[in-house]
């Protein structure tokens, strides 16, 4: 069995990954100081988006874990959180004064030796942003010797960079690498590294930004990282003239990032929030108000086009706002963020929380982040508790659901999948009426249930046969044989788990079930 699963996740790979896979195992690259000669022109910027605080009170705060320091190497609390630590966020945060900065910069410096987690290339590519940045912001209190000594260490972190770019994973790991080596190349005046970086970013852009200006991992946080990051490179690309080309690529980076901004205002609730898809949390990326006041300082524009490669929709009425979900798994190849969630879908009455994703609370291989990416954890259908995508371990999927959608309109949208194979196709109808949303589920099965995933402000919840009560709005259920009612979690922040209540409708070939808003009070 498990075989067969490796077979079916390992068939969606590149043979460039595979390839990588054996190179990075068989040559091990080792950090060697190479100190870089010439002189370096200063940089200027237009202000970037702050950091979120990390290290407050003299102890580090990531995914809601605080601790104080105690080596760049301790995975005691996972590998995200001393990941983190390593990327040294906040240099950028607001109220970092250059005293701080300077001791922590020279501490890794200092510490680089025996650090192992800070010399992996995710960490090198997302660091040396930060590094350019506040050595920017401070270029005229460093001393000639620090700047050196600092210019040194980071020349040479990225000549290792250059020798593991993440060919392995691909995904948004690669496009983090030529975001980093790309600004780097500018800041050294580094036009080998600039051709190598620029080839990489217009490559993975026009593979990995779908047509609707969705990153193609199909998580609202990760785009917002990675539309961030880029705005960070036309920002020090257009500020900063190195090379000659540095024109033409400009424009296709700014195009790319109006539309990505086009999706991100696409994707966003009223109250400028996006839904929890895929892997999604609070509180890691930045607001999609600080990116749009960003882009806005670069002068960019918003691109807004209609949904449509992402898989996701928006539908609306006068008292609903909802969000679903039909799309196939667009990064087949690097599925590590993608969830068994087919079908999916979050909703809001007068723009408040009602229907939810379960999100995520962390990245950790646990039974948790296993439920969280399976199917029941989402507000759709599973027959016999099996996922409709098969999601395993901490980051992989083998069989992938495909999607067909047959009506896409506005007020209705009508698709089926294969999750459960080609003979136990599941449809759903998604309604949008004018006083209620409808769904419509039909299965080749007599051992379905379909979820219903409440916000943790929804309380005081009572079934009533085929009604469903609760202070917000009511729910009633059509050709069902049993209503059960439970709790559970969910999350929209790291390691933050909020008690909800949780709707399963069993059923057997068809059954639908109509959301209706109370009177506005």
């Amino acid at each position: 069995m498990k075989l067969l699963l490796l077979v079916h996740t390992i068939v969606h790979l590149k043979i460039k990954q595979c390839v990588y896979q054996v190179v990075n195992r068989l040559c091990k690259r080792r950090f060697v100081l190479i100190p870089f000669v010439k002189y370096i022109d200063d940089c200027a910027l237009v202000r970037f988006c702050h950091k979120l605080p990390c290290w407050i009170d003299d102890e580090f705060v990531f995914l809601n874990i605080s601790s104080k320091f105690s080596s760049w190497n301790d995975t005691s609390h996972g590998m995200l959180w001393v990941y983190n630590l390593n990327y040294m966020d906040w240099l950028l945060q607001e109220g970092i004064n250059f005293k701080d900065g300077v001791y922590w910069i020279d501490k890794f410096i200092d510490e680089l030796t025996l650090n192992r987690v800070g010399l992996d290339p995710y960490p090198i590519a997302l660091r040396g942003i930060n590094w350019i940045k506040f050595m920017t912001m401070y270029q005229e209190e460093l001393t000639d010797d620090r700047r050196e000594r600092w210019n040194n260490y980071l020349y040479s972190q990225y000549v290792l960079l250059t020798r593991k770019l993440e060919y392995h994973l691909l995904g948004n790991h690669l496009l983090e690498d030529a975001y980093s080596l790309f600004i780097a190349s500018i800041y050294f005046s580094r036009k080998d590294w600039y051709k190598k970086a620029s080839n990489l970013l217009v490559r993975e852009l026009k593979e990995q930004v779908l047509n609707d200006g969705c990153h193609y991992e199909q998580s609202p946080m990760y785009h917002c990282i990675l539309l961030d990051r880029l705005l960070d490179c036309y920002n020090f690309s257009i500020h900063n003239e190195r090379f000659q080309e540095q024109e033409s690529l400009n424009k296709f980076m700014l195009q790319v990032a109006e539309r990505m901004l086009g999706f991100l205002s696409e994707i966003c609730y009223a109250d400028g929030t996006y839904p929890m898809f895929n892997d999604s949390a609070e509180k890691i990326a930045p607001t999609p108000q600080e990116i749009f006041d960003y882009a806005q300082r670069l002068e960019l524009k918003s691109r807004v086009g209609k949904l449509s490669d992402s898989g996701y929709r928006r539908m609306k009425s006068s008292t609903m706002e909802v969000f679903v979900d039909i799309g196939n798994i667009m990064a087949s190849y690097q599925p590590g963020h993608s969830h068994a969630d087919t079908f999916n879908y979050e909703l809001r009455i007068y723009g408040i929380p009602f229907i939810v994703d379960t999100g995520i609370s962390t990245y950790n291989k646990t039974t948790r982040r296993f439920y969280e990416r399976s199917t029941v954890a989402h507000n759709t259908v599973s027959i016999g508790r099996k996922n409709s995508s098969e999601v395993w371990s901490g980051f992989r999927v083998g069989k992938q659901a495909k999607v067909s959608v047959k009506v896409d309109e506005d007020k209705q949208i009508f698709a089926t999948h294969n999750g459960y194979g080609k003979c136990n196709r599941v449809s759903r109808l998604f309604d949008m009426l004018q006083e209620s949303f409808v769904i419509t589920d039909r299965v080749g099965s007599k051992n379905a249930v379909s979820y219903i995933h409440f916000a943790p402000n929804i309380d005081n919840i009572v079934i009533e046969e085929d009604l469903i009560k609760t202070p917000l709005g009511d729910v009633r259920v059509k050709n069902f044989s049993k209503i059960e009612l439970f709790k559970d979690c969910s999350s929209t922040e790291y390691h933050n788990l909020r008690e909800i209540y949780v709707v399963a409708i069993h059923f057997s070939n068809e059954c639908s079930y109509e959301i209706m808003a109370n009177p506005k009070v």
